[in-house]
Formats: structure tokens, C-alpha cells, sequence
């Protein structure tokens, strides 16, 4: 499984509305509202504040990744934003963050989970690729910037 499998230009959110680690995880969460593949919206959001809690996602280098695994979805849910002003978010490096990158996951397909979260992190790795998605102007624009970046791994 691909992260561009997943990530949908209507799963994007070029620059988000809300200033805070828990707005902004909220409204790429809203992004599922009307979408089938969920049967439990709050459960979804429980389970990613929850993982938050535990510690901060936010990875370092203006990134985080918030993610979460629960049933309350009939398969893995993506969705990516970003903001110009970076938010408090807590990271492990202790620097703001612009990019966010949401995943959920079913508690019984954890091996590919795990999977997913290691590229996505492998990807915003790249300084080159989070400048572009920094600088991107759309939905579309940014999707077209995972699809190139991840034209170049191979093993998931």
C-alpha cells in the first residue's frame, strides 16, 4: 500500500483555519464526516487525541503525524495539511510545525500501519520534498508532490 493510495486531493487541506494542535488535528479528522469508509467519526477522533496524549507526534522539523488505529473504520484513512504559521505542537525537537500528516489505521492491520508511518516519515525526511510542499499553492499541487516523492521508494 501506497500513501498516494490514500491520499485524496479532497483529504487535503492547503492551509488550515485553526491555530492549535488540537484544531488542526480536528479539522483533517472533519475531512471524514460524510465519508463511508467510516462507521464511527468520534471513535476515529478519540483514538488520535488519545495516541496524542501519550506523546507528541510532532516528529521534529516542522512535522508531525498525528495517527491513531481503531474498528470504528472499514479500512486506512490519510489526509495531509499544512499551515504557513507554524503551531505549538509539542514536537520531540520542541520547534512549531506547518506540515501535518493524519493516519488511521484498523487495529487489526497494524504491520501496515507501521509501514505507512515509517515512509511518511522517511519522506518529510527530505528537506527538498517539505520545502515543496511548504511552497505548494493547492490540493492538487501538493498531492502532485507526494506522488513524485514517492515515486521513489519502492518497498511498501
Amino acid at each position: 500500500m501506497k500513501i498516494c493510495d490514500l491520499l485524496k486531493e479532497n483529504l487535503i487541506i492547503p492551509e488550515f483555519e485553526g491555530t492549535s494542535k488540537e484544531d488542526v488535528i480536528n479539522e483533517l479528522i472533519d475531512l471524514f464526516k460524510a465519508d463511508e469508509r467510516i462507521d464511527d467519526l468520534e471513535k476515529v477522533r478519540t483514538a488520535v487525541l488519545d495516541r496524542e496524549k501519550i506523546m507528541s507526534t510532532g516528529v521534529g522539523k516542522g512535522f508531525a503525524i498525528p495517527h491513531g488505529k481503531t474498528n470504528a473504520i472499514n479500512e486506512i484513512i490519510a489526509a495531509f495539511g499544512k499551515t504557513k504559521n507554524p503551531i505549538d505542537y509539542q514536537a520531540l525537537d520542541n520547534q512549531p510545525v506547518n506540515l501535518i500528516f493524519l493516519l488511521v489505521g484498523k487495529d487489526n492491520l497494524i504491520s501496515t500501519h507501521i509501514k505507512l508511518l515509517s515512509r511518511i516519515s522517511r519522506m518529510m525526511n527530505n528537506d527538498d520534498f517539505r520545502n515543496k510542499l511548504l511552497e505548494a499553492k493547492d490540493q492538487k499541487e501538493i498531492l502532485s508532490i507526494f506522488q513524485a516523492e514517492e515515486a521513489n521508494y519502492y518497498d511498501v
